[in-house]
């Protein structure tokens, strides 16, 4: 019969060190590539002079979709930590807590393939001879657009899966129930600010933004307090 204390040959205080350290890392990668790559790259409303950042700034550009792709990479190994995590609460639900968030990272990458996309296209010479300044400038409109929504769309998953997750870390009895808070509220923010573009799409909603702060402050507390996780005797139904 298995201990309660392992799952698969990980402790959960190994869970919460690895999901504070993938959380860590997503709190870096995520923001270069969104505002030292992305912002700096992309001009809004003016896709020729975001076509010539791309093609003038190419390591920039590749360095900004690695940093995309590590981020990803990193929310299937905090998906499978928190999973582990939070298992002795209810096993059931932490796994489709876990699903919520590598649906997302799915939806997420597929999004991001489009940035990979504009690359080629701005890269490839006889491409834009072939199909003119115009009809490149259309491509790439469409899948920087395509990237930012689809990507929108998988945040609202993402949204549902932290909305979960608070339920389970406030149900936990290991881990403090502030936090747990936290993330039930940071929830709901997701989902409003991420489907506004579709619901409410003049509504100013930046406001918002404030409850994102829950994950990382979970990821400090996971840091410099998972590794003395009481853990359970025994699990919750």
């Amino acid at each position: 019969m298995n201990s309660p204390i392992r799952d698969q040959g990980i402790s959960l205080r190994q869970a919460a060190l690895i999901g504070g350290i993938g959380v860590l890392i997503m709190v870096f990668a995520a923001p270069f590539a969104e505002f030292a790559v992305y912002a700096k790259l992309v001009v809004p409303g003016n896709v020729e002079e975001t076509v010539r950042n791309i093609a003038a700034n190419r390591g920039l550009f590749l360095a900004g979709l690695f940093a995309y792709l590590v981020t990803f990479i990193c929310d299937v190994l905090v998906a499978w930590a928190f999973y582990i995590l939070l298992t002795p609460v209810n096993r059931s639900l932490s796994l489709l807590t876990a699903w919520f968030r590598l649906v997302y990272t799915v939806i997420a990458l597929v999004a991001m393939f489009k940035l990979a996309s504009v690359f080629r296209l701005v890269t490839t010479p006889d491409h834009a001879m072939l199909v003119g300044a115009d009809q490149l400038h259309a491509q790439v409109l469409l899948l920087l657009n395509s990237f930012r929504y689809e990507w929108s769309a998988g945040l609202i998953l993402f949204g549902i899966h932290l909305g979960l997750l608070g339920y389970l870390v406030y149900r936990s009895g290991y881990i403090p129930r502030i936090l747990g808070v936290l993330l039930v509220i940071s929830g709901p923010g997701y989902l409003l600010y991420y489907s506004s573009p579709y619901l409410f799409p003049n509504a100013d909603l930046q406001f918002v933004m404030i409850t994102f702060f829950a994950e990382p402050v979970f990821m400090i507390w996971l840091l410099a307090r998972g590794w003395k996780i009481e853990v359970p005797t025994a699990s919750k139904e």
